[in-house]
């Protein structure tokens, strides 16, 4: 196939766009290995003692990312952020208002390669979440794994990523004032494999760990679907029982990372390359389900939410698709 070139004469804002996502697909695949790096070598050199009180710090906060993180709006508002929202461009859009007194669960599906639309959306100012939902703060929940890294979870907490496990989901919803949203890509690293051009398969029939925290702290559950997330990259074929799955999936047991062999556009050619193609991305945030406080839900209980949460997830995704681009015959594949 022969290679599609950039045109020489781009306009300025397209080239800041690029930027802008070229940086942020930066810091997905090697900043943290960066600030690794700069971590050990500061500690092998003259200012070792600047490394030594970083780490001891560090045991201090072990804490932080599982108590509501530590957001600085500066970072959230950076200009960068308003030129990777019009790369695609990515747009919020609120079906009903949400009452800032209570706390909420957002379910985001899909996950896509990168979760390029909740990152957008919940990371950054760039789409107007606070003007959408004013009194509402959202914390995008992420692996434990990344917030034992050195500077970079320093960075990721600035833009409102919180650690996923349970103790920071329970922080988050109960908080007694509300207006707290934990957001959490449902599907986790395991979707991201399914994740294509085309593509509807969500893996959620035996995710039920969220509906139980909705339910032990009386949080209403909000599906969120971004229609478009799983259009930016292509993936090398994997399907179920390949070879390249299978060691896909062995190492994600063993790492708790998934790796998808992603692929899409160049910085100057659009033939081949890891930035995400142009396409449009709505996340669409749905109406909250109200959720009882069942500090202790029955298995019956949770079946029942986790069912009635499908239902809305599926009506919310019939009710917009056409909107959207999705063809009238296509339907969400749940697994």
């Amino acid at each position: 196939m022969p290679i599609r070139f950039a045109p020489l004469r781009v306009p300025l804002r397209r080239r800041l766009q690029t930027a802008a996502v070229l940086q942020w697909i930066f810091s997905f695949l090697a900043l943290a290995q960066v600030c690794l790096a700069l971590f050990l070598l500061t500690l092998l050199s003259d200012l070792w003692l600047v490394a030594l009180f970083y780490a001891a710090w560090l045991y201090l906060d072990r804490e932080t990312p599982s108590r509501g993180g530590r957001r600085i709006r500066w970072v959230r508002t950076w200009s960068v952020w308003r030129h990777f929202r019009d790369y695609f461009p990515i747009t919020l859009v609120r079906t009903v208002p949400l009452d800032p007194t209570r706390n909420y669960l957002f379910g985001f599906h899909p996950h896509g390669v990168l979760v390029a639309g909740a990152f957008g959306n919940f990371c950054t100012e760039a789409t107007g979440f606070q003007e959408l939902f004013p009194g509402l703060t959202p914390y995008l929940l992420m692996l434990p794994f990344w917030f034992r890294l050195p500077l970079f979870r320093d960075y990721i907490m600035s833009g409102g990523l919180v650690s996923s496990d349970k103790a920071s989901i329970s922080y988050l919803l109960s908080q007694e004032d509300g207006g707290q949203v934990a957001v959490i890509a449902v599907g986790g690293p395991p979707e991201s494999l399914e994740a294509r051009p085309g593509a509807l398969t969500l893996q959620i029939l035996s995710r039920k760990g969220f509906i139980k925290s909705a339910l032990q702290h009386g949080a209403a559950l909000v599906p969120v679907f971004s229609f478009g997330e799983n259009e930016l990259f292509h993936q090398v074929p994997n399907p179920r029982g390949s070879l390249v799955r299978e060691v896909q999936e062995r190492l994600q047991k063993v790492m708790g990372l998934a790796l998808p062999l992603f692929h899409a556009r160049g910085v100057f050619q659009y033939s081949f390359g890891l930035l995400p193609f142009r396409r449009p991305i709505h996340t669409v945030v749905g109406a909250p389900i109200p959720v009882p406080r069942t500090p202790c839900p029955s298995r019956e209980a949770i079946d029942q939410l986790h069912a009635t949460y499908l239902e809305q997830l599926n009506q919310l995704f019939e009710e917009n698709k056409t909107k959207y681009g999705v063809p009238p015959d296509k339907h969400l594949n749940l697994i």
